[in-house]
């Protein structure tokens, strides 16, 4: 099994932000005895986590069936609906690579020289929809469950269970989305938050190579060349005669498929597994925009892009890569 690392590299070095909500806290980070070699698969929600994960365990492993679930085998550390010192022991067990998830920016993790950092990209407004629909499939009563009421250091106390109000339809919500000015430290799955978190790494590739930038569209369209891409940066030698059956696991049709293993839900917190899995197209996000609206957004989307990236030049590369899909 090859488990070659990439050689280190220069790094920059500053405190992390600490990022925390109700099911989520980067502080878990800290102190987390890393090796070298790990992967860390940084991205904001519904991206391209577990295809980037998935595929990642695949050139690991090199079988189309995984040993394990796949969420046992790449661990959400900053998740508090797990034990930390559970994820801790999990990944201290694992003999081979070891690939693991967060949804923590960059800026919220200590960087190592010998770790390569994977951030996964997909056009916003596609993110967004997917985000909407995900959230009529958990169980908040189950989270809430998981959060509170424990004592641990980690975990927020119990809250009295909200009333619930019906959701806006998707339209409206997306429109709500764009508009919000929310800081990303409070809320890393709105607008604001999602362009920090990829303006991050946007301004890391060029002197950090250990951080990867992938795109959920070009594993859309070129699923078999992103893996051989990615094998290669990763240092993971794979047979040729092995290359047909891993990109086949790796496809939506067959990830969804195999949903009861690969969804991310340890904990179970999930209504419907295959709806997990509900569509991998794009397009979704812009569809339900006038012209007028779509237009309001770019330019949202600039001026948020703007506050990170001085460099006018960097702002336009940065959308032109982010928005390929439509």
């Amino acid at each position: 099994m090859p488990t070659d690392s990439s050689p280190p590299v220069p790094q920059q070095w500053s405190p992390p932000v600490r990022y925390r909500s109700d099911e989520e806290d980067s502080g878990r980070w800290i102190g987390f005895p890393h090796r070298a070699g790990d992967i860390v698969i940084s991205t904001r929600s519904k991206s391209g986590t577990t295809w980037t994960q998935m595929i990642c365990a695949l050139l690991i492993f090199q079988e189309p069936q995984l040993p394990a679930p796949l969420a046992d085998l790449s661990p959400w550390l900053d998740w508090l609906l797990i034990p930390q010192d559970q994820v801790y022991g999990r990944l201290a067990d694992q003999p081979h690579r070891r690939f693991i998830k967060t949804h923590t920016p960059l800026d919220g993790l200590p960087l190592h020289a010998d770790v390569t950092y994977l951030v996964v990209a997909r056009h916003p407004l596609d993110m967004a929809v997917s985000l909407y629909h995900q959230g009529a499939n958990l169980n908040r009563h189950r989270i809430r469950e998981l959060t509170g009421g424990t004592g641990s250091d980690d975990r927020p106390q119990p809250k009295p269970e909200p009333r619930p109000r019906p959701r806006p339809d998707l339209a409206h919500w997306l429109r709500q989305w764009i508009a919000s000015d929310a800081a990303p430290a409070d809320a890393l799955d709105s607008l604001p938050g999602v362009v920090h978190h990829l303006a991050d790494a946007w301004t890391r590739r060029a002197t950090q190579p250990n951080v990867v930038l992938l795109h959920y569209q070009d594993l859309l369209d070129d699923l078999a060349g992103q893996m051989r891409g990615l094998a290669e940066r990763l240092r993971i030698a794979v047979p040729d005669d092995r290359w047909p059956g891993l990109v086949e696991a790796a496809t939506f049709a067959t990830m969804r498929v195999g949903a009861e293993r690969l969804a991310p839900d340890p904990a179970g917190v999930m209504v419907d597994r295959r709806a997990f899995f509900r569509s991998g197209r794009s397009g979704g996000g812009r569809s339900l925009l006038t012209d007028d609206e779509y237009a309001r957004y770019l330019h949202r989307v600039a001026e948020l892009a703007a506050r990170q990236l001085p460099d006018p030049a960097d702002v336009d590369d940065l959308l032109t890569w982010l928005h390929r899909a439509v």
